[in-house]
């Protein structure tokens, strides 16, 4: 939870669940990355990767290159201001304090919810 709000003030732009699993996917996982294989991946179709990437790219974390023996595909691309990114978001959860809550102190937190 620390880390998450540690992320909203952050001023950092909001990335879904989907973006963040494509960046991922593409920063922790070896390559090469392509729209075809991180739809396959991520069970999803290949407009739902183009949408993101779209997003992604015009925040500058990932890139798009044109395969040039087939130039049907397309790979996935990191960029130094995606590693950036992660980079930060990654210190807000190892800089995030430990919640001091015991397990029952928790149960009863989401009993309570």
């Amino acid at each position: 939870m620390e880390a998450l709000i540690a992320y909203v003030r952050s001023g950092q732009p909001d990335l879904t669940n989907r973006q963040m699993a494509l960046m991922l996917l593409v920063y922790l996982t070896p390559g090469p990355h392509t729209v075809r294989g991180l739809a396959a991946t991520l069970d999803v179709s290949k407009p739902v990767i183009t949408r993101a990437l779209n997003t992604l790219g015009a925040l500058g974390y990932l890139r798009r290159i044109r395969d040039e023996a087939d130039r049907r595909n397309v790979f996935v691309a990191k960029t130094r201001t995606g590693q950036d990114f992660l980079e930060s978001f990654e210190g807000n959860i190892a800089h995030s304090p430990a919640d001091g809550r015991s397990k029952d102190d928790r149960r009863l937190l989401f009993q309570n919810g």
